[in-house]
């Protein structure tokens, strides 16, 4: 079944793994965890001293990952976009955290993500 005929919950039982690894990565700065899941693309645009940058950056000033709601899935042709509502440990509100999904080689992997 192509990624953008799954329900929600199947993208999610797929999404959020992936994304509580790349959480996980980025508060320890662990650069190779944190690209494990990534297309050739996205790894391409994110050296390891950019991740470390923008840890130490976003650390510093909104803290650490705090609780993370689902909003919404958007299904495309050959991708899925998940957006969560997330929270910092320093900073209060409500962040966006987004997810692209897309399937290669029969293997799910990220081609965008960012929280802001």
């Amino acid at each position: 079944m192509d990624l953008s005929q799954k329900s929600d919950a199947d993208i999610l039982s797929i999404a959020n793994p992936i994304m509580d690894n790349l959480m996980d990565a980025s508060t320890a700065i662990d650069y190779e965890r944190h690209i494990q899941d990534f297309t050739d693309r996205l790894k391409s645009v994110l050296s390891k001293e950019r991740l470390a940058w923008i840890c130490q950056d976003y650390q510093s000033t909104k803290g650490f990952f705090t609780k993370r709601e689902f909003v919404a899935t958007f299904r495309r042709p050959e991708s899925v976009a998940i957006v969560w509502k997330q929270g910092f440990s320093k900073q209060p509100g409500d962040f966006v955290a987004e997810m692209v999904l897309v399937q290669q080689d029969g293997k799910y992997l990220v081609d965008h993500v960012m929280v802001f």
